[in-house]
């Protein structure tokens, strides 16, 4: 059975940090490319970050240079670091797992709301 359990969410400061993880099982965790979105109120879902399979890393202009996506393959675990977040990071952030063949698994999110 498939799951990505994604953990870590909560309530962070504006300019504080915070770690999410995403624990994955029932596959093959390192062939597959891994990635967070996150999906506001009233908005659509959007890419945050994601990390190859080789860890090679891609992210929207949004959140360069403050958040840090990684994995580690021993542990079947993808992370999503975030640094100095500011009110416009608050969303459900949600772990994907894509292979190349079309192959696609969702977590379930964590809430993250960013307020002082």
């Amino acid at each position: 059975q498939v799951q990505l359990v994604e953990s870590g969410g909560g309530l962070v400061q504006p300019g504080g940090s915070l770690r999410l993880s995403c624990a994955a099982s029932g596959f093959t965790f390192s062939i597959y490319a891994m990635s967070w979105y996150r999906q506001a109120p009233g908005k659509e879902r959007e890419l945050v970050a994601t990390i190859s399979t080789t860890d090679s890393t891609n992210y929207p202009d949004s959140v360069k240079g403050r958040f840090t996506i990684s994995r580690d393959n021993a542990k079947n675990t993808v992370y999503l670091q975030m640094n100095s977040p500011n009110l416009n990071d608050t969303a459900v952030y949600y772990c994907n797992a894509y292979h190349w063949r079309g192959t696609s698994y969702w977590g379930r999110g964590t809430q993250v709301t960013v307020s002082s």
